[in-house]
């Protein structure tokens, strides 16, 4: 699988000696590279005249196992572009998790989607999710005064704890009945596929173990 966004990340790109365009530059070259990438995958070969990159019988052999080549990911919900160019080439996106973000851009992609002429049912919609799990609500509460504290000593307290503004009140934080019932309700919205993090996970597995001993067979 192939994942791609417009890269938003400015130090990355200045790292690497590409300077860092424009927004809309980098969204034009979203488009164009995958493009490329689908042509490549797909017949061998790819042609494109394009604003940003020309390639003329670029040639691309073996060509994947995949029918139809490699399955591309678009990451992320810009509403006028990204979205589009989601609609146009994505298998799979990646966007706002929380329940009323989720919708609202699920219904754009598919705005989207009836624009272009592509199948919105066929694109698999996820999320990404900050995990803080624990038997009581307590124990989340402890989980995430760990994690502020192992914060603390490199970003000082006020940056610890407004790093937690990630985690707290979203749908995988909380007992295990709790994140079962949030990520239920998402699913029934159209969320097929979620990406799960744990910050501790170098520390502690105890959360990792709880959820999937408790959270994803509810969910399988």
């Amino acid at each position: 699988e192939m994942g791609i966004g417009g890269g938003w990340y400015e130090q990355e790109w200045r790292a690497y000696g590409y300077g860092f365009p424009s927004a809309g530059e980098r969204l034009g070259r979203l488009d164009e590279g995958i493009q490329i990438m689908q042509q490549a995958w797909s017949t061998g070969s790819s042609t494109l005249d394009g604003k940003y990159y020309q390639v003329d019988g670029a040639l691309c052999r073996p060509l994947p196992l995949q029918e139809g080549g490699i399955p591309i990911w678009v990451a992320g919900g810009g509403e006028k572009v990204t979205l589009k160019i989601a609609a146009k080439y994505a298998q799979y996106t990646n966007f706002d998790g929380t329940p009323a973000g989720f919708a609202h851009k699920s219904e754009i992609l598919k705005k989207h989607c009836d624009t272009v002429g592509s199948d919105f049912d066929a694109i698999v919609r996820s999320a990404n999710y900050n995990v803080a799990i624990g038997a009581t609500e307590s124990e989340v509460a402890q989980r995430l005064e760990t994690l502020k504290a192992r914060l603390t000593p490199l970003v000082g307290e006020a940056a610890a704890d407004a790093s937690l503004d990630a985690f707290r009140g979203m749908p995988a934080v909380g007992t295990p009945e709790q994140i079962i019932e949030n990520l239920s309700a998402l699913a029934a919205q159209g969320l097929e596929y979620g990406i799960f993090y744990f910050p501790e996970a170098a520390y502690d597995t105890s959360g990792i173990e709880m959820f999937e001993k408790e959270v994803l067979p509810a969910l399988a």
